[in-house]
This record gives structure tokens, sequence and C-alpha cells, in this order.
């Protein structure tokens, strides 16, 4: 059985940074491990993926604030968020898959706001 722990969100004024870290367990590996994210009243959308590898893809409107890392020795996934804005806001979610299934965490909330 998979589970996903997320630490890390938190209230945070325009400009500043947060750290969200997710540990998976359930399996020796996983194939990509990444964010998503949803705001009130919208969908969610993928914030940033990683795979095995290290390859990376990022939101159009994350690039150049935020960065995403993994370790595959502890099968965490972590993301780095600076220069925040309010419109940043959402519950963020940690995702991997593994065997061409998914898996999500509860959610983490992020707020920005002064």
């Amino acid at each position: 059985q998979v589970q996903l722990e997320e630490s890390g969100g938190g209230l945070v004024q325009p400009g500043g940074s947060l750290r969200l870290s997710c540990a998976a367990s359930g399996f020796d590996s996983f194939n990509r491990m990444g964010w998503f994210r949803q705001a009130p009243g919208k969908q969610r959308e993928q914030v940033a993926l990683i795979s095995y590898g290290g390859a990376t893809i990022y939101a159009d409107s994350v690039k150049g604030r935020f960065t995403i890392s993994r370790d595959n020795a502890k099968n965490t996934v972590s993301l780095q968020m600076n220069s925040l804005k309010p419109e940043d806001t959402a519950v963020y979610y940690c995702y991997v898959d593994r065997s061409w299934n998914d898996y999500w965490g509860q959610g983490t909330q992020v707020t920005v706001s002064s």
C-alpha cells in the first residue's frame, strides 16, 4: 500500500518562500514524483514533476520560482517555492506513480497573503 506523507505548508507573505516535502512508502522506487495544486473553485493543476532520472517539468506559472528535487534513496520529493504570489494559494498535493498507477497525498495548504 502506497502512503504519502506531506509536510511544509503554511502561511507566508507575498515574496516569501516555503519548502514542501513528501515521503513515499510502499514500493522500493517510484517512476514520476511531483506536486499538483488546487485553488478554491479551480481544477487541480500540475505544478512540477520529476522523473526517476531527474528530468523535470514545470507549469509556466511557476517556472523560475519553484524548484523540484527528489532523493531516490529515501523516496522523497521536495518543492522549493520562492517569490510566492497570492495566486499560488492552494492545497498542494504530492503525487507519485508506479506501475501505471497514480497515488496522491492528502494535501497541504499553502496560503500567500499579507
